[in-house]
C-alpha cells in the first residue's frame, strides 16, 4: 500500500538509504534537509519521477526551525521517519549551555512537536506510523558522548511511552538503535581508534546505511502490523 512519509534529517546517509528503500515500493515523499542541498537534490534525482511532493529546508537545532518546518508542509504524512542527527564530543564538563540546548532542539524538541503536530490526523484515521532512528547510546549511554546520550535515551522513553498511550488507535512508534554506522559522522575518529571499535563488535564489521535502512523498511511496512514500542539494534553484536 502506497504511503505518503514525512522524512525528517533526508540528506543523511541514513535518511536518503532509508528514502531510497522505500521509494521502491512506490511512496510519496516530503523531504527535509537542513544544510546538505547537494544531498538532497543527489537523493531527489535518483529516485522516481514526482516521488518527491516538497523539500523543505529547516534548522531543527532551535524552536524557530522546527516550528518553520511544521508551517511548510504541505502534505500530511503517513508515516514520519525521523533520522535527523547532531554529534557531540567532549567532556562533560566542557559541554556549553549552546550545544546542550541545540542537542536538545534537535532530538527531543523536534522529535515531540513534529509528532505533536501530525498525530490527531492519525488517532482521527487510526492509522499511523513514527519511526525513530536514535542510538545505541541511547541505551547504554558513551564516555565523552554524555549529552548525546542524553538525547537519545529520551528518544527511546519518548517511544515507549507514547506507543502505550495510542496504541489503541492503531498508531504505531518504534525505534531503532544503530550501533556504528560508517557515515561522515565518525570520520573525525582516527585508524586506531576505528580498528580498536572494530575489535569490540562481534560480527567483526562496520554496519553499512542498508543495515539500517532495511530495517526501516520493514518497520514502515504493513509486515510489521503487530510492533510498537519496540526497540530494534542494528550494532553487529556491540553493547548488547
Amino acid at each position: 500500500m502506497t504511503k505518503h512519509v514525512l522524512v525528517v534529517g533526508a540528506s543523511g546517509a541514513i535518511g536518503q538509504q532509508i528514502v531510497k528503500d522505500l521509494s521502491v515500493t512506490g511512496h510519496t515523499f516530503s523531504l527535509h534537509y537542513h544544510k546538505n542541498i547537494v544531498g538532497i537534490q543527489s537523493l531527489v534525482n535518483a529516485l522516481p519521477t514526482e516521488s518527491v511532493f516538497e523539500m523543505i529546508q529547516a534548522d531543527l537545532s532551535d524552536s524557530e526551525g522546527v516550528d518553520h518546518l511544521l508551517s511548510n508542509v504541505q502534505f500530511t504524512p503517513d508515516v514520519i521517519v525521523f533520522s535527523q542527527g547532531q554529534a557531540s564530543y567532549g567532556l562533560f564538563t566542557e559541554l556549553s549551555q549552546v550545544d546542550m540546548t541545540a542537542l536538545l532542539a534537535v532530538h527531543v524538541e523536534a522529535l515531540w512537536k513534529i509528532t505533536q503536530y501530525f498525530l490527531p490526523s492519525m488517532l482521527q484515521k487510526r492509522a499511523g506510523n513514527i519511526l525513530v532512528i536514535s542510538s545505541v547510546w541511547g541505551k547504554c549511554g558513551a564516555s565523552h558522548e554524555v549529552a548525546y546520550s542524553t538525547v537519545k535515551g529520551a528518544q527511546l522513553t519518548f517511544v515507549k511511552a507514547l506507543a502505550k498511550e495510542v496504541g489503541a488507535n492503531n498508531v504505531r512508534i518504534n525505534a531503532i538503535t544503530p550501533g556504528f554506522i560508517d557515515t561522515s559522522m565518525n570520520e573525525q575518529l582516527l585508524e586506531a581508534e576505528r580498528l580498536a571499535l572494530l575489535e569490540e563488535i562481534p560480527l567483526q564489521r562496520f554496519g553499512k546505511v542498508e543495515d539500517v535502512s532495511q530495517l526501516s523498511t520493514f518497520l514502515v511496512s504493513d509486515a510489521s502490523s503487530y510492533m510498537t514500542g519496540e526497540v530494534l539494534g542494528v550494532s553487529g553484536g556491540w553493547h548488547v
